[in-house]
Parts: C-alpha cells; structure tokens; sequence
C-alpha cells in the first residue's frame, strides 16, 4: 500500500490514542491539526494529505466533510446533513421515531413554548429527563428529581439559557432505567460492523457522583452486554439507522464514519438515548486497545469511505481495555491551566498515557484542559486492567505539579459503586501498606524457628472501647499497637512465642488515612515484638 497520509483534526486524548493507533502501521503519517476549515484544506492539498480524520463532533456538525470532498480528499464522517444525528437531539428522536428505533417517549419544545413544556412535564405521569437538543459539551442533560426541579430545569434551559443556543429547542423524554452502554460502530453507508460495547462515567465524583463531564473514563467490553444482546441491538438499532440514513441519500445521506449509539438496557430490551457521529472519548482510549494485532485501523478508515467495508474484516482480541483520566482540581467548574508536569516514560507492557489536555510553553509539558491525561491499559481480566491504570496513574504521574490531582476511576467500577465499594480508595491503602511491614498473605517456615515437633498456638482478639475512644480524640495510632499488645499477651500466658500476626480490618467506610494509622500501629507494634 502507498505511503497513506491522515489528518486528524483535534487534540484531545481520543485525537491522540488514534495517531498512536495508526502510527503502529509503518506506511501511516499523522500530522494532527487544528485551525479553520479553509486552512486544513490547504494543508491536506499542499500536503497530499489522503484522508481526513475529525476528532470532535463539532467539525461534523459544521460541515467539515463538505470542503473536503470539493477537492477529492475523503472525510471518514458524515456530512453536516447526516450529522445532525447528534447536532440535533430533536432531528434524531425524530428520525428515531420515524424508523421505529427503539427509544424513550418524547416531545420536543421550542424555548419560546415554555408552558406547553411545563404543561406537559405536570400531566405527561412520568419522571423526565431534560435534555438541551443542540451540542452542550456532554453536559446538556437534567435530571430532575421531582416535578417543581422539572419546571426549574426547563426555565434554565428555556428562559434562562444556561445552554445558549444548545436550549433553543428542549426534548422532554420519559426516564429510564437499566445499566448504559455505548456501542460504536464503522459504516460506510450501507454496512455496519460494531466494535465491543462499552461502558463509561461521566460524573466527577467517585461512586458515580458528582457534576457530568465530558467523560472520566471507560472501559470494553461490558459484560452486561452478551451476545444475544448485541445481536437484539444490531437488528433493532443499528441496522434501521444505517438503513434509515441511505433511503435519504438525496438529502446528503447516507451515514459514512463511526456511529456512536448510547443505549440503555432497559426490561423491555435496548432503547437508544443519544446517537453521536464520531469515536467517543475516552471510548475510543480503552477500544483500540481491543483490536486484533492483524487489524489494521487505516485499512478499516478507508474501506469506509470509500463504501466497501464488507470486504475487510474487523477483529478483536480477548481481554479487556480500560481507560483512567486524571484532571485538573476544579473540573468540570474553573480550574487552573500552566501546571507544570513532570512524565515518567519508562511504563508498563500494555499500558498507556495519551494527552488530553496538555500543551508545550516554553519547552515544558502543561496543562491546557480539564481532561489533562487518560490512562490506558490492557489485561486479560477487568480487575487487572484497572489495577494497571490506577497503578500507572500513582506511580508514572507521581510527579506530576498540579496544585491538586484528580483521579476519577472508570466506570468498570459501577458493580462494586453499586454496593459502595470504592476500588480506588482501597488502591491507595494498598499503596501505603506496601511500604510497611507485612502483606496481604506469605509463607512462614516453621523450621526456622528450632523448634522439634512445634505446636501452633493460636489467638483471637479486638479492638473496642477503646476504639471508641480512638474516633472521639482522633488518634488512631495506639490501637493497633494496643491489639498486637494484647494478642502477644494472650500468647505468652499460654508458653508460646508470638510469630506472625493476622488482622482483620472492617469499616462502613474506608478513610485512607485512619486505616493507615492504624495499620502503621500493627506494623511498629509486630516489629517491636519482633513477630514477622
């Protein structure tokens, strides 16, 4: 194959994960660009650039297709026409409708029929999701919890314009109930092949809390997504889209690029909540990750646009990608950019770090963004790709001077968050006991000890009024050292010599820094009584 020269138009982490991607090819070129429509065309020409490849969706919806296909160079997305299956939430709850797509009940609202809008929000007799239909940055989506926050959503939106243009019309949909996922999807018009479904988490806080953002992370595939399940979304969703968009094909149709379906699944089966047109992020950091090492991405980008995807073959590997992102202190409010970062190279076999939001002042790496990196890795299991990632994050970003880090873990999580397990507050305890005394388990050799024909002796105790004292004054640090004390005692009134300890620590919720205290005290307190 002739040398192929792509442009990627962005600069996030999704832009970057796709140049690592195709730059694994050694016949791939990736100039990554950002600029005015005209500009890029120049540069594609004066460049031989021969594919174009928008990051964002706000280029698709603009019409960024249109000025390169005047000068023959093909576009892998659709055109401004097509685009509006995410440029506009009221043209695709309408297309959807048209199509028969599964989807939740809907009436959309011009801002100047506020009141039909409330109206229907008090007799429609059911909890609503407000959604702004133009593009908010992924942030456009209330959801009120009771019929008053219902009406006060609307007049933001409405009246108030806190989505600026993005409110000037408002879908009023029914809410729904189920795990999400997101399935994206090459098509080249007339075939679609959809990569693994993916989960991700948009809110901030750990244990899915918190302000949405435009995504903190992501993993693939979802489990909850079975076979027979992605085979229900393939006949119900994603073919009736593709075919929906090419009996359009006079109006600039059909659908040439990535479709990205967000989908609930809901008791009565998959049900569509949004259609975006391009790679999602941080999706696209965890999913290329999956492809199969004979799976050329390039390959795949051209057989799209130049509609004969049903003569490649798209494959992926087992396994599991996972993707972390670490953003600035204040996302997604105001937040501090220039912080200087310090980047350890040296990582681990599959795991990786593409830039979101970073620039380069004065020959130092800063921040530029909110999203600042995305973390990703590979593992044959979920747990273990997300151990790598948080892994990653604390030990190759270690130095890295932002005033404050904020890890948020992906939403692989949402089993344990669903029982309030935090994974990675338990992460950083590990972390911390790493580097005392002891471990999660060992060996211990009895021979070693001298001992003929040893007899083991063993002790069970705990902690308790004075535990509670500990909580009342804030010191933490004698307790540990009071139940080793008290365990040794027990043993040697029995003639036994104390060898190695086995606790057992409990809580209704884990405070990181309480429980290294009190772990800190063990370890002094096993030292001192020189148990191992």
């Amino acid at each position: 194959m002739a040398t192929l020269r792509v442009l990627i138009i962005g600069s996030g982490g999704r832009e970057h994960a796709l140049a690592w991607k195709l730059s694994l090819t050694e016949d791939i070129q990736c100039p990554i660009v950002s600029a005015d429509f005209p500009a890029l065309v120049d540069f594609a020409v004066q460049h031989e650039v021969s594919l174009v490849l928008p990051g964002p969706e706000q280029p698709l919806v603009d019409g960024i297709e249109t000025y390169f296909r005047k000068v023959g160079i093909p576009v892998f997305g659709p055109s401004a026409l097509a685009a509006r299956m995410e440029g506009s939430k009221a043209f695709s709850k309408a297309f959807m409708d048209r199509h028969n797509i599964p989807t939740a009940k809907f009436r959309v609202f011009p801002s100047s029929h506020v009141d039909q809008a409330i109206e229907y929000v008090r007799t429609c007799g059911f909890k609503v999701v407000l959604k702004a239909s133009g593009l908010a940055a992924g942030k456009g989506v209330l959801i009120p919890e009771t019929e008053e926050e219902a009406v006060a959503g609307l007049k933001e939106i409405m009246v108030d314009n806190v989505f600026g243009p993005a409110g000037s019309e408002v879908v009023v949909e029914e809410f729904m109930t189920g795990p999400e996922v997101s399935v994206l999807a090459f098509s080249d018009g007339y075939t679609i092949t959809p990569l693994p479904a993916a989960q991700d988490h948009k809110r901030i806080g750990e244990g899915d809390t918190g302000l949405n953002t435009g995504g903190m992370g992501a993993y693939a595939p979802a489990p909850v997504a079975t076979p027979a399940v992605m085979n229900q979304i393939m006949k119900d969703v994603l073919k009736p889209t593709i075919d929906g968009c090419e009996e359009r094909f006079s109006e600039g149709f059909p659908f040439v690029g990535m479709l990205f379906t967000g989908l609930m699944l809901t008791a009565s089966g998959p049900k569509v909540l949004e259609y975006n047109v391009r790679f999602g992020d941080p999706e696209t950091e965890a999913l290329l990750l999956l492809l199969a090492e004979e799976t050329d991405l390039a390959t795949i980008l051209l057989a799209c646009v130049e509609h004969r995807l049903d003569s490649v073959q798209v494959k992926t590997r087992p396994g599991f990608g996972v993707s972390v992102v670490l953003a600035s202190q204040g996302y997604p409010g105001n937040y501090a950019k220039d912080k200087a970062l310090l980047l350890d190279s040296s990582l681990q076999v599959h795991v990786f770090t593409f830039h979101a939001g970073t620039t380069v002042s004065n020959g130092k790496t800063v921040t530029s963004g909110g999203r600042v990196i995305a973390v990703s890795a590979y593992a044959p299991t979920l747990r273990e790709a997300l151990m790598q990632c948080i892994s990653e994050s604390n030990r190759s970003l270690s130095k890295v001077k932002f005033q404050k880090r904020h890890c948020s873990p992906s939403s692989d999580n949402k089993p344990f968050w669903g029982a309030k397990v935090d994974l990675c507050t338990s992460w950083s305890l590990r972390r911390r006991r790493q580097r005392a005394r002891g471990g999660f388990g060992g060996a211990f050799d009895l021979k070693a000890t001298g001992y003929k024909d040893p007899v083991l002796v063993s002790g069970t105790d705990g902690v308790g009024t004075k535990l509670r004292v500990a909580v009342d004054v804030g010191v933490h640090d004698f307790v540990g050292v009071d139940l080793v004390a008290m365990s040794v005692n027990d043993l040697l009134v029995q003639g036994a010599e104390p060898l190695y300890f086995l606790d057992y620590f409990a809580c209704s919720k884990l405070d990181v820094p309480i429980a290294a205290r009190v772990i800190k005290g063990i370890a002094e307190a096993c030292r001192q009584s020189d148990v191992r």
